[in-house]
Parts: structure tokens; sequence; C-alpha cells
């Protein structure tokens, strides 16, 4: 059985998409695409059904990575079925614990940061409202977080 990954930003266009598609791309490379499953969605509903935002594709599909997918909506049955939940920041963690009332999933969601190795950050800074320097800085983390991430799961999770 596949271990399920879901990526939580506000809106999901940019960190959240940005996310699955990276860890999409990193597990392709290990040849683990059939033991690995990512998703991703949005805290709030302002963008469902919205593609990737084009800042944030462009900057991807500079470092070969296509941004794929559409905007949802993070869903209470989403606790049933994933194995990890991601949030790329603080209040994202906080409004996905919320929906979890009884505390029964509290350990399924974890900050996209504790698993950076070369980032001091503790949270995945928002660029929508930024410059471009801003998309850059979201990939580069993301890169260093979705790694380490990878190694967790495949020392810790896969057969």
């Amino acid at each position: 059985m596949a271990y399920r990954l879901l990526f939580v930003c506000l809106g999901n266009i940019c960190r959240s998409p940005a996310a699955e598609n990276i860890m999409n791309y990193l597990v392709e490379q290990a040849n683990l695409a059939d033991q690995i499953i990512c998703d991703s969605a949005g805290t709030s509903g302002y963008h469902i059904g919205s593609p990737p935002d084009r800042r944030m594709k462009a900057t991807a599909l500079n470092r070969g990575i296509d941004l794929r997918g559409r905007a949802r909506q993070f869903d209470w049955f989403d606790f049933d079925q994933f194995d990890l939940i991601l949030a790329m920041d603080r209040d994202n963690y906080q409004n996905i614990l919320a929906l979890d009332t009884k505390g029964v999933y509290h350990h399924k969601v974890r900050l996209m940061c504790e698993f950076a190795r070369q980032h001091s950050e503790k949270e995945v800074p928002d660029p929508y409202y930024g410059g471009q320097a801003g998309f850059e800085k979201v990939i580069d983390l993301l890169l260093d977080a979705c790694g380490g991430l990878l190694e967790e799961i495949q020392q810790n999770h896969l057969k």
C-alpha cells in the first residue's frame, strides 16, 4: 500500500502545489512513484478549481519541474485518506488541527519545514504578494524540505 502525502497551504495555488509537484519529481527520480502518492489542498476555498499561480509555475519550470493540478479545499475526510499532512506555515497547521476537534489525527499533521536540512526557516513563506525572489526562495526551501521528507519516508515508512 502506498504512503500518501497531502501538502496544505492557504489557497492551494502557490506553496502546496509546488510542494506536491516537487515531491512527485523527487519520488519519480527515486523510482518510488508506485509507493508514494502526493496531493495538495488549501485551508481556504478562495481558489477552488484554479491552476497553480503562473509565477510559481514559471519559477518551478525554470528548475525542470512542471506544476500540475487544480486547487481544492482541505476537507475533514482528508484525515483518513492521508498518512501525513504537511502544513506550510503555523496558521495552516492550526487551521487543520482545528478541524480535528477530538485530536484523533493530530499525529498526522506536521510543518513542512521540519524536514528541511539546509534551511533554518520554521515556515514556508507565502510569496503571493511579493516579487520573484519570494517564489525562488519557496522553491529552494521546498526542494530542501521535500528531499528531507523523502529520506524520512524511505527510512521509516517503506518496506
